[in-house]
């Protein structure tokens, strides 16, 4: 290879390697500087050579836009918030590199996954990432196209025939959706593609209907509390299992099930709250579970203690760390799990999941006044729409029909 630095002296590979690490230890070269240089030369030499205008906003809200001819020759609209950007987005188009030519779809997904993995701190979601691939993307044409063949009505006319096959609810369309997106917003920062073709991107066939949610299946009714707490009480009594306590009191908590068996003693200091700091979580790959100083929503929060919480937590033996122990090992969250689920078996029904305390908390609370703003605060919700669907009617027939009859 041969290359010149000021003059015409030849230098050999070596030789200008050394030289270049030279200057970049010597502090005269930094990669930043040389990115800087290459992109504002291919800018300015895209200005000479891109064929049409190149139009600054006509108002203060606007952007700047220009042409270019896409995979069909056709012509189509580009814009951006700036001249720059706008540039950028033109520069995969006139310096292509051959080998981005060539990547494929499943190429761009492992390159994406890749990335992803160094930027989040939860394998679950690499794993949902890679699970969701696998059922719906990987079957699909698209797993082998070019990703430069790739166009908005194309995959368009493949994310729509994806949710008519599968019959995919809005929700799981959601998840990937989510994969689509970040693979070419990846392209397009990555310069591989000018523009991301999922922004346009509709779906017209008709999603799944899914059943509504009800009270019924969602939370525990005052008779099935009544029945299940009278159940907890009299296994405490004979096993003095704190799984038992755990399962009883987090009705007047209302925490994630992860959070619950994450409760140190430290966590008590105040006798009207219990703070809320960090949880548990299962290593999907591992089928591990570990504690970590944080929630899920990455925010601690504190919750009351009504006076039955404080009678519950006081018959607990306080010399552990954790709150709620057996044998001497903190209870896992598979643990207060299987209670409901022993529960369920010896009663003959269908068992409710663990979080459905967490609902019939929320729902209890509300079904009882208490303003929904304290609600979220107490789930440790950031958006009121997210507490809004942990909302049921809690109360059983007779109650219902009850609280009718007297507001008619």
């Amino acid at each position: 290879m041969n290359k010149y630095i000021t003059g015409t002296e030849n230098l050999k590979e070596s030789n200008l390697q050394t030289i270049l690490q030279e200057a970049v230890d010597a502090g005269i070269l930094t990669v930043d500087s040389v990115l800087d240089k290459l992109m504002s030369t291919k800018r300015e030499k895209i200005k000479k050579i891109h064929p049409y205008a190149i139009t600054a906003p006509s108002t203060p809200r606007g952007r700047w836009q220009t042409y270019y001819k896409g995979n069909t020759g056709k012509r189509k609209t580009i814009r951006a918030q700036s001249e720059e950007e706008l540039l950028d987005k033109l520069i995969p188009l006139y310096f292509q590199d051959s080998n981005i030519d060539k990547m494929t779809f499943y190429e761009l997904y492992e390159e994406w996954l890749d990335y992803k993995k160094t930027v989040t701190n939860s394998p679950n979601t690499i794993k949902r990432h890679m699970q969701h691939y696998r059922r719906y993307l990987e079957p699909s044409i698209l797993h082998d196209k070019k990703i430069k063949r790739i166009d908005e009505l194309f995959l368009e006319t493949e994310c729509n025939r994806i949710v008519r096959d599968f019959n995919l609810p809005h929700k799981e369309w959601g998840n990937i959706k989510t994969i689509l997106n970040g693979m070419f917003g990846y392209a397009v920062r990555k310069k591989y593609l000018a523009e991301n073709p999922m922004e346009k991107i509709q779906i017209f066939v008709k999603f799944k209907q899914v059943v509504r949610k009800t009270g019924k299946t969602e939370t525990y009714n005052s008779d099935e509390l009544k029945t299940l707490n009278q159940y907890l009480d009299r296994m405490y009594a004979e096993t003095g299992d704190t799984a038992f306590l755990a399962v009883r009191l987090n009705f007047l908590l209302g925490l994630r099930v992860g959070e619950l068996v994450a409760l140190k003693w430290e966590d008590y200091s105040d006798l009207n709250h219990l703070h809320v700091v960090r949880e548990e979580v299962r290593n999907q790959e591992t089928n591990t579970y570990e504690i970590v100083e944080h929630t899920k929503s990455n925010r601690d929060r504190f919750v009351v203690l009504v006076p039955k919480a404080v009678n519950l937590l006081q018959k607990i033996d306080s010399t552990s760390e954790y709150i709620f122990v057996r044998n001497g090992e903190r209870i896992t969250s598979r643990q207060i799990a299987y209670v409901l689920e022993k529960y369920a078996q010896r009663q003959g029904i269908a068992t409710k999941s663990t979080h459905k305390m967490r609902k019939t908390f929320a729902s209890k609370l509300n079904a009882n006044g208490v303003p929904l703003d304290c609600i979220r605060e107490l789930l440790g919700h950031s958006s009121l729409n997210t507490t809004l669907g942990y909302i049921y009617n809690p109360l059983t027939e007779k109650e219902t029909y009850n609280l009718i009859s007297k507001a008619l």
